[in-house]
């Protein structure tokens, strides 16, 4: 098919149906904005109140005119792409403003926010401990929104029972029949979450936790965004226990929580047995045995230290939470390599989880493997690819390596323009590969002073690894707002 017949077949967005939900889902983030607005009440921060109170006003009454256009209640592929990618940019601007009054420059602001929404982590400030709690916990509250993404709670509640809506969010669970429909599944996934949360706090609070602690980094914890309350992360707690107990719940973040709904209805072999779960537990096994290792014969770390951190940071980078317990700018280059490769793999697909998803990587090993038996095989024969007992059809490959390409060209894009400035090889790596794949992991190059330009490329690089990159070409590839238009 030539580009010109291509072309015929491609329809731009529908200007009325991207304002329609764009509407509905900013009316949903002004309700999510009330708890910070709550939270600042309760903890006597009445300096945040006016921001939060217009932050929820302005998003309310924006979204109320929005939602009364008419529209059809079918919505296109190409349009789901867009306005998940919209709000994301959306969301973090708004909740910037807040962050002004903990006295951040703008940039710093809007860094924090994006990171936040992101599920990142990533942070450019040195000290947070002397800031406002209203500011910690509202970081720690927007990555639990974004974890659960602001577009699923939109699914949930407003938007129509659509096959291409659920792009918004994870569209194989649907092929696979397991949800009858995006309403369904994102019921399943909003209980699921809720389970989850709660179950962080019955954890911690017993363990002699404050409730503040405990709500901050349960938050980041089940949305594998790895915000903390202290400056230096876990090891603020001073309690192995403490720390095991956040990690886990990383890992519960880290696996479909489709699967947490089959394990019930179905038994529990249907969560033990898969395939995507098992090698999420392998990859994190070699880390955690490979770091443990290099801590012991490299930086010469005793035993018991050794094992503890060096598994807690496999699992944590593995899991793309970004919680640590030792800083990462002292490990040794072999650790950070490790780390790197590990960061970039990422956790299940349909998870909160960032990185290339080991589902993709299953899928690239499954295709090396049919390329080596199909080399001992007669040229005639017919062999398909399968993986958990279904064919891969060719789209989902093509899609596979699509991802994986474009994962790979926006961090060695983004990691030559920070070599471009000056920032050491290996650590200037980490950095990218950090925020793309939404980790949160800092070798210390995130910092107030990093220039501009850069936390633009960071916040950028966060937002196309939430995104997985395809919305954002979407979004700036000119015929989706200047081609042909059908319908409303």
């Amino acid at each position: 098919m030539t580009v010109r017949q291509i072309s015929t077949l491609y329809f731009a967005v529908r200007p009325r149906v991207i304002g329609k939900y764009i509407g509905q889902l900013l009316i949903i983030y002004s309700i999510l904005t009330c708890v910070p607005l709550i939270f600042c009440l309760l903890a006597g921060e009445y300096g945040f109140i006016w921001p939060y109170a217009g932050i929820v006003t302005c998003t309310a009454v924006l979204g109320l005119l929005l939602q009364q256009i008419e529209v059809n209640d079918d919505i296109r592929s190409n349009e789901t792409l867009v306005i998940s990618a919209l709000i994301f940019i959306v969301a973090p601007l708004f909740a910037a403003i807040p962050f002004l009054n903990a006295g951040l420059h703008w940039s710093d602001a809007i860094f924090e926010a994006v990171s936040g929404v992101t599920t990142t982590g990533l942070s450019n400030l040195s000290t947070i401990e002397t800031l406002p709690r209203t500011f910690l916990f509202s970081r720690a509250w927007l990555q639990w929104v974004g974890g659960l993404g602001i577009v699923v709670l939109g699914v949930a509640i407003l938007l129509p029972h659509s096959k291409s809506t659920l792009q918004l969010f994870r569209e194989n669970w649907y092929r696979e029949g397991f949800i009858s429909s995006t309403k369904a599944y994102a019921r399943v996934v909003l209980i699921v979450y809720f389970l989850m949360t709660a179950g962080g706090f019955l954890l911690l609070v017993p363990l002699g936790v404050s409730w503040f602690d405990s709500a901050t980094h349960v938050l980041a914890a089940v949305s594998t965004g790895g915000f903390s309350s202290f400056d230096n992360s876990l090891a603020g707690f001073n309690n192995r226990f403490i720390q095991t107990v956040i990690i886990f719940l990383s890992c519960l973040g880290a696996v479909p929580f489709i699967l947490y709904y089959l394990a019930v209805t179905r038994g529990r072999r249907s969560f033990a047995g898969n395939v995507e779960v098992m090698g999420l537990a392998a990859a994190a096994l070699f880390a955690a045995a490979a770091i443990t290792m290099i801590l012991l014969a490299v930086d010469n770390l005793p035993l018991r230290v050794a094992v503890e951190n060096g598994t807690l940071l496999a699992l944590s980078a593995q899991t793309t939470t970004g919680f640590s317990t030792m800083p990462v700018a002292g490990l040794s280059p072999a650790v950070k390599f490790i780390l790197i490769m590990i960061m970039l793999i990422g956790g299940n697909v349909g998870s909160t989880a960032g990185g290339i998803k080991i589902l993709r990587l299953l899928i690239i090993f499954k295709l090396i493997k049919l390329l080596v038996v199909r080399s001992g095989m007669p040229s005639d024969a017919v062999i398909q690819p399968r993986l958990m007992g279904k064919r891969l059809e060719s789209v989902e490959i093509e899609r596979c390596f699509l991802l994986v390409f474009l994962f790979l060209a926006v961090i060695l894009l983004s990691w030559f323009l920070f070599i471009l400035m000056g920032y050491p090889f290996l650590d200037s790596l980490f950095e990218v590969v950090s925020a793309t794949c939404t980790v949160g992991l800092s070798t210390g190059i995130c910092s107030t002073s990093l220039p501009v330009f850069l936390k633009g490329i960071l916040c950028l690089d966060m937002l196309m690894g939430r995104l997985e990159v395809v919305a954002f070409l979407v979004l700036f590839y000119p015929p989706t707002w200047f081609g042909t238009k059908r319908g409303d």
